[in-house]
């Protein structure tokens, strides 16, 4: 039919066969459909595609609009970013990162700390300038055949932390007693051992603290303590106690110079109340009585009484009391 067309066509258009225009127009036509027709399959034959070009996605549409655009020299073509489509979504996404980023990059602020800490504790209780008053009670160690037990009372000023200057008073008349053991022995063997009583004592002491700390009780209750050392001198009054000739003696009291050095443990209940014990030996020279009895008129002579030379004596006694410091309160200076 495509050649029919063609040759009447050419018939006409040379002026051979004379044709109504309508027929001329139709076959015009069928010439130009044909030719579209057979141009159709001839290009997809002529078609190849590579490697490359078969994985790239597929333009979108419009991307052949795209293809035809001219850019002037100097200006860059603009690309699409790849996405998922949600242009919101992007931009989230865009200003968390952002966001991220400025975070980690900003320096983190560094707070002043204003609490005050010290790597050593202060002492809990200060006792410069302060006076202490200690009573207590006392009894003797070291002796089997008299038990001294007294009363009494201590004073110390703390001129500084760790030293005072004090004194200290204990009564022991009336209190103490001599043991059963003494009278057992002279009845049993005939012999008697001399001993001898306290009236008072007064005493001057220097203290001196080189340990104080902190223990745990019970794994609950925490105590401040500080373990001190004393010596001094003082004046005790002392007689012999008549057990060689009860029936004809009797002595009077005396003074006698007496050294005293001791240690002690102080445990604080407060900051000026608290507990103490102390261990102490009183030293001094005492007048013992005589082992022999003179004869006659001699045996009623006070001379003869008490023995020729002095014996060296060490009390040794514990004192538990009660340390109560004033003024009650104080307060801590320190260096600026």
């Amino acid at each position: 039919m495509r050649k029919a067309s063609v040759a009447l066509l050419a018939r006409a258009l040379a002026g051979a066969v004379p044709l109504p225009r309508s027929a001329v127009l139709l076959a015009g036509a069928a010439l130009v459909s044909g030719s579209v027709l057979l141009a159709g399959p001839a290009h997809a034959q002529d078609m190849e595609f590579s490697l490359d070009e078969a994985e790239q996605q597929p333009q979108q549409e419009g991307s052949a609009e795209g293809a035809d655009m001219s850019f002037e020299e100097g200006e860059t073509q603009p690309t699409q970013e790849s996405g998922s489509g949600d242009v919101i979504g992007d931009l989230a996404t865009t200003e968390t990162a952002a966001e991220q980023t400025e975070t980690r990059e900003a320096p983190t602020e560094q707070q002043e700390a204003r609490e005050e800490i010290f790597a050593v504790q202060q002492v809990y209780a200060l006792r410069i300038n302060r006076v202490e008053i200690t009573p207590t009670a006392s009894f003797s160690l070291n002796d089997p055949f008299v038990q001294h037990t007294g009363v009494g009372v201590g004073l110390n000023y703390w001129w500084t932390n760790v030293l005072a200057l004090g004194v200290n008073f204990i009564w022991y008349e009336g209190l103490e007693n001599e043991s059963d053991i003494g009278y057992f022995v002279r009845r049993a063997t005939r012999l008697a051992v001399p001993v001898n009583s306290y009236q008072f004592g007064a005493h001057l002491a220097f203290t001196y603290v080189p340990i104080y700390g902190k223990f745990a009780m019970f794994n609950e209750f925490i105590f401040q303590y500080d373990i001190y050392v004393l010596g001094g001198v003082g004046l005790m009054n002392t007689r012999p106690i008549p057990v060689i000739d009860p029936e004809v003696r009797s002595f009077n009291f005396d003074i006698r110079v007496a050294f005293n050095v001791g240690i002690g443990l102080r445990v604080f209940v407060t900051r000026w109340l608290a507990i103490v014990a102390e261990l102490r030996d009183y030293m001094y020279l005492e007048q013992l009585e005589n082992l022999e009895v003179a004869l006659g008129a001699e045996r009623t002579n006070p001379d003869t009484w008490t023995q020729n030379s002095p014996a060296f004596i060490n009390n040794v006694t514990a004192h538990l009391g009660l340390t109560i410091f004033l003024p009650f309160d104080f307060e801590y200076r320190l260096p600026r």
